[in-house]
């Protein structure tokens, strides 16, 4: 693994050697809209095609991830076939940074689903109501403090164990993926990437605790709405297990733990320590950023090592769940290239001028984007719009209230969709592998709607419109 991560690395920092003689910088250039086209056909691929055939969507996801890649540049090469750059001159510096950003997100989201898969947590945890609002709080809390990713893969495995005996248990895994795996993850730069990159953008890391009255908002709202349908679906259950008479918890390969603390760590480290970078003519490879990611495979490999089998075997661990995101994923950081660099080139032209605004647009597009690039993209369009710093507009009131709004916007609607945010899709995954029939792409946006959008609503009004 740590071999192929070199090769990854070798990769973009070789790309250079592809540079026009006119450099990367193409501002007079614009990118025809009809390049999102591949983008657009690879979101539909992944919410049509298992519906249609399931099994064959299991066996050819990777096929179908690499014919969209196939067309996405085969579509940027004809947005420039006659004009006067060349393909790197307009698409190098977007790709060397898209592919680093999918390296490391592949890394992060692997380490940490190889880690926690050598934790396993064993114990009276019911599976009933109160048993699954405390599994959801804990892990809204988490999420702000191992990040999303971490929380979620930690939190998964013994909440399906817990509700196994239950006949209706997908709402579980859906409110377990708009709490754990996205709206915890607010409070702190750690919780989630985009609000890490605001953090290396200066703005500073105990600001995002100013968001708690939202995040506490949503939290309470809607662990107060999942107890009220779990207890009803609940009562529905025929066959309820008698209670057991040993309450207790208890982890084994707790030694994992401590490798997830070293993953926190090593991002941290990034984020706060310049060793320097790499230069090409796309872009630079900061060093420190190479050491964490080199981290994260090392305690990777050291979990599988000493993890014992058993521990692998009693979480029904395998690779599979990993595999799939990183196929669909580099599909969708491919194909979305063209769609970032207009959000970038247009970005301003969308009228996006007040809290709410920035809230919505931010959230909608961090719901099929990738929300950090997303983020970025709106806080200099925010910095563009006052004529301001990022120093100055956090000591402005109406700069602070567009700074909360990206933050909220690109966090909170990661949980719109699957591919939102990067643990969403993991924990489908590993749900369905335990046999527990998840919606659809379109089936768990339905669960959205109904139920986030309303909410999201409401936030934006106490907490932006009078802004």
């Amino acid at each position: 693994m740590k071999s192929k991560i070199l090769f990854f690395y070798f990769i973009l920092f070789t790309s250079s050697i592809f540079a026009g003689e006119r450099g990367v910088s193409v501002e007079t250039f614009i990118l025809p809209v009809w390049t999102v086209i591949p983008f657009v056909g690879i979101l539909l691929s992944i919410a049509v095609f298992p519906l249609i055939n399931s099994h064959w969507w299991e066996k050819n996801y990777p096929k179908v991830s690499f014919f969209w890649i196939v067309i996405a540049f085969i579509t940027m090469f004809f947005s420039i076939w006659k004009s006067e750059f060349s393909f790197m001159e307009v698409f190098g510096h977007e790709m060397f940074h898209t592919y680093e950003e999918y390296i490391s997100f592949i890394i992060l989201l692997g380490s940490l689903f190889v880690i926690s898969g050598g934790i396993y947590i064993k114990g009276s945890i019911s599976g009933k109501p109160i048993s699954n609002v405390v599994i959801l709080g804990i892990g809204s809390v988490l999420a702000s403090f191992i990040g999303t990713t971490g929380a979620a893969m930690v939190l998964i495995r013994p909440l399906i164990r817990s509700i196994k005996w239950r006949k209706k248990k997908k709402h579980v895994i859906i409110f377990f993926i708009f709490l754990v795996c996205n709206i915890g993850g607010v409070l702190t730069p750690i919780g989630d990437p985009p609000l890490f990159i605001g953090f290396l953008n200066g703005i500073p890391f105990e600001w995002t605790f100013r968001l708690f009255p939202m995040w506490i908002f949503a939290v309470l709202f809607l662990l107060l709405l999942f107890f009220i349908l779990d207890f009803i679906m609940y009562k529905s259950e025929k066959e309820v297990p008698a209670k057991s008479g040993e309450k207790y918890i208890k982890v084994e390969g707790w030694f994992n733990i401590l490798f997830l603390l070293g993953i926190l760590g090593s991002v941290i480290f990034s984020g706060v320590v310049d060793l320097g970078d790499i230069r090409t003519s796309y872009g630079s490879l900061q060093i420190s950023n190479i050491v964490r990611d080199i981290t994260m495979v090392v305690l990777a490999i050291l979990s599988v090592k000493l993890t014992r089998d058993e521990i692998h075997n009693a979480n029904n661990f395998n690779y599979e769940p990993i595999k799939e995101v990183a196929y669909l994923f580099i599909g969708i950081f491919s194909a979305m290239i063209p769609a970032l660099m207009l959000l970038n080139e247009r970005g301003a032209e969308l009228g996006v001028n007040t809290p709410s605004k920035f809230f919505w647009a931010t959230g909608i597009l961090s719901s099929f984007l990738d929300n950090t690039p997303t983020y970025m993209t709106f806080l200099e369009t925010a910095k563009g719009l006052l004529h301001l710093s990022v120093d100055q507009l956090l000591a402005h009131n109406l700069g602070v209230k567009i700074i909360e709004a990206i933050s909220v916007g690109a966090v909170f609607m990661g949980a719109n969709t699957y591919i939102g945010n990067g643990p969403n899709f993991m924990v489908k995954s590993i749900s369905e592998q335990e046999s527990i029939k998840m919606p659809s792409f379109f089936g768990y946006m339905f669960w959205s709607i109904v139920i986030l959008i309303p909410l999201f609503f409401v936030v934006d009004y106490i907490f932006f419109m009078a802004g």
